[in-house]
């Protein structure tokens, strides 16, 4: 990070709809390599723009962690999609102190404010949004990261149908670790990598799994062989949503990935809704595919290379 930041932008705000602070930093938990926004120094920043997280523990915790960084009568711009938390954000900034300007833009609900002298709540909400345990079975996780408080279905599928595993292999999209730890059950198993886009899923999975056979890297999976190649095995639940709305080619980019990732005759794990297009796809890649579940409006498919 350089040293001293004055400016930031949170997330991947359109830049149609606001400007950027000339030499901001990029602070986002979804930028590989970006700053962590709860790092920045206390009453560090002039201003700070942002593209609002859509889930209210996640968006309270960005927002009060942008006017902590700010110094009084730094200017904060938040802006979200009126479906997605843009009609909550004035009282939600309200309740911290601040008066609000606020206006509307492409679908997109704009705040403005500048740091009141006194803010209320701010502990709170960085609370409310910080890593935590999981109550039952205490795993770290955080809110904002995929499934944060619950077994998603498609991964308890996965869960159900996966066989003992065995040599190398990775874990993308691995989240806070769940699927990880059933592959490591497995003592054939000999080195498993997990992957995720996501520094919260990362700083949770390295807490959760704690392994010597086990890196957890903070990357794009879709950089594939880049990352890792000769694999014996693939499993993934992967995502196929960004920025708000459904993306198809996320999963397909995730299914190429494996492939390039793959030995000849390594096998992928792979679950996914069911009405996703991925059967062509797995077939372009792999030798053999082969549906192992189907429920719940997700599927299982073994693919071998």
């Amino acid at each position: 990070m350089p040293d001293p930041v004055r400016a930031a932008v949170y997330g991947s705000p359109p830049l149609d709809v606001v400007d950027a602070p000339a030499g901001a930093v990029q602070v986002s938990p979804l930028v590989a390599g970006s700053a962590d926004l709860g790092e920045l120094p206390e009453g560090s920043l002039d201003e700070i723009v942002i593209q609002a997280p859509a889930g209210v523990a996640e968006r309270r915790y960005v927002l009060a962690q942008a006017l902590r960084a700010l110094k009084v009568e730094g200017r904060l711009t938040a802006l979200a999609p009126k479906d997605r938390g843009g009609l909550r954000l004035n009282r939600e900034l309200t309740a911290f102190g601040c008066t609000v300007g606020e206006s509307a833009k492409r679908h997109q609900r704009i705040c403005v404010a500048l740091k009141p002298a006194t803010v209320t709540g701010l502990e709170a909400a960085i609370a409310e949004g910080a890593p935590r345990r999981l109550d039952g079975d205490g795993l770290w996780t955080q809110p904002g990261v995929f499934s944060w408080d619950r077994l998603d279905p498609g991964t308890a599928l996965l869960l159900k149908a996966l066989p003992p595993l065995a040599g190398a292999g990775a874990d993308l999209g691995c989240g806070i670790g769940v699927l990880s730890h059933a592959v490591l059950a497995s003592p054939k198993v000999t080195r498993l990598t997990l992957i995720d886009l996501d520094r919260r899923a990362v700083e949770a999975a390295r807490r959760n799994v704690v392994e010597p056979r086990v890196e957890v890297l903070w990357a794009d999976a879709r950089r594939g062989a880049e990352l890792l190649s000769g694999l014996d095995f693939v499993v993934t639940n992967p995502p196929f949503h960004e920025a708000g709305g459904e993306d198809k080619g996320l999963g397909q980019a995730f299914i190429k990935a494996a492939a390039a990732m793959l030995r000849k005759s390594g096998v992928l794990w792979l679950v996914a809704n069911r009405h996703l297009p991925y059967e062509a796809v797995l077939n372009e890649h792999f030798k053999t595919v082969r549906p192992v579940a189907d429920a719940g409006g997700f599927k299982v498919y073994e693919a071998r290379k």
